[in-house]
């Protein structure tokens, strides 16, 4: 069976309201703020924080009707998914299809970092939403 997993890249954390959210993660806990933006085609905002070998991304919605936002009115802030780099993305989607595992996506598209993404059903992947992103 082919190792298609290389490390934990991210993990993504759900939140209302990201200035506030830097308040406990930068503020207090002293993580280091990276790369910020807004994904309009996905109605997020995003903040990286930096960690030795990983990061954590905050997720806030940036409309109503966005899936954070409808996360967060299902289950309030807290964990969204994680992201485990792959080294070909496209790859990964075909030899885990085969193994049964399913896709949310079906091929890749640009995930916050300009990598290829593709996410994986949380029912196929022990209850937790799996992101597969490039290297």
């Amino acid at each position: 069976m082919t190792e298609l997993f290389r490390q934990i890249d991210h993990i993504g954390i759900a939140v209302f309201d990201i200035d506030r959210a830097l308040e406990l993660y930068r503020d207090r806990m002293g993580m280091r703020p990276g790369l910020r933006r807004k994904i309009e085609a996905e109605k997020v905002e995003v903040q990286f924080l930096e960690l030795p070998g990983t990061k954590i991304e905050l997720l806030a919605p940036t409309a109503d009707d966005s899936p954070i936002a409808r996360f967060l009115a299902r289950r309030g802030e807290g964990l969204h998914h994680i992201t485990y780099a792959v080294a070909d993305v496209a790859l990964a989607l075909a030899e885990l299809a085969a193994r049964g595992i399913e896709a949310i996506d079906q091929e890749p598209r640009p995930g916050a970092e300009g990598k290829d993404v593709a996410f994986l059903y949380p029912k196929s992947a022990g209850g937790v939403l799996v992101e597969l992103q490039s290297e």
